[in-house]
């Protein structure tokens, strides 16, 4: 009897060896799962990115816009304004030629018009002029700065504008300091001859009426325009002020600045 109990013991044990023992054959690789993976660039480590240079090449891409001169405005507070960067940079320096093309006939930026005589400051920090802006002087609108109160209602705290000399200087006026209603005679920031480009100059000598008055200026005042000068040279030096104005709000044909540093 034993004999036999442990021969059925064997048998069974062999069954069970027989059925689980045997292990399935590998599958078959899904061959698009694989080239999907071998496409794929492997991880990096704690499943960080690889840095690009996409971030780099906007800000590269930023900062060659603002150096560009503008010849379309943004529409903000109902004017026609410069775009804020291309501002930061031009109001950093001084850019005799670059408020030329800005004021140039048929250009879209808000001009404006002093209610008073007012001291030059540029709150941005860069070139001011040493002449006072006078009652009804043409600027251009720049930017409008908003006045922080802290929330709270402040008589008085109408903010202010930063705008653009026809000397190529920037300054910061008060809300009321400026009016959009255009004069009957509006002013205009003398231009700086002796600061403006070589091929602008050229330009403006080319036409008859300035050449003649770039001429006689030079008779006259032989260099200078500031101190121990002629009457004669006053006079003069005016009129061609006058004539170089009346030249690019005419319309007059000037060579485009270059971007700014």
């Amino acid at each position: 009897m034993r004999s036999v109990q442990s021969s059925f013991a064997l048998v069974v044990m062999v069954s069970l060896v027989a059925c689980g023992g045997a292990s399935s054959p590998p599958a078959e690789p899904d061959p698009e799962v694989s080239e999907a993976a071998a496409a794929a660039p492997p991880a990096e480590a704690g499943g960080e990115k690889p840095e690009g240079g996409g971030e780099k090449k906007e800000e590269d891409a930023a900062s060659d816009a603002s150096r560009q001169v503008p010849t379309t405005c943004e529409e903000r507070d109902g004017m026609c304004l410069p775009p804020p960067a291309f501002v930061k940079r031009l109001c950093s320096g001084f850019h005799p030629d670059v408020a030329l093309s800005l004021f140039a006939k048929g250009t879209p930026f808000t001009r404006g018009y002093l209610t008073r005589d007012t001291e030059a400051w540029n709150a941005s920090g860069g070139s001011s002029s040493n002449d006072k802006l006078l009652f009804d002087e043409e600027v251009l609108i720049l930017y409008r700065r908003v006045a922080d109160t802290g929330g709270m209602v402040v008589s008085g705290a109408g903010g202010g504008y930063d705008v653009l000399r026809w000397d190529g200087t920037c300054s910061s006026l008060m809300t009321e300091e400026v009016r959009l209603h255009v004069p009957p005679k509006p002013k205009f920031a003398p231009i700086p001859w002796k600061s403006l480009d070589q091929k602008t100059r050229e330009a403006f000598q080319a036409d008859e009426k300035v050449g003649k008055l770039v001429a006689e200026r030079r008779k006259e005042c032989k260099g200078a325009t500031m101190g121990a000068v002629s009457a004669k040279c006053e006079k003069v030096d005016k009129q061609m002020g006058a004539a170089l104005i009346e030249y690019v709000r005419g319309g007059g044909a000037l060579p485009a600045p270059g971007p700014l540093p």
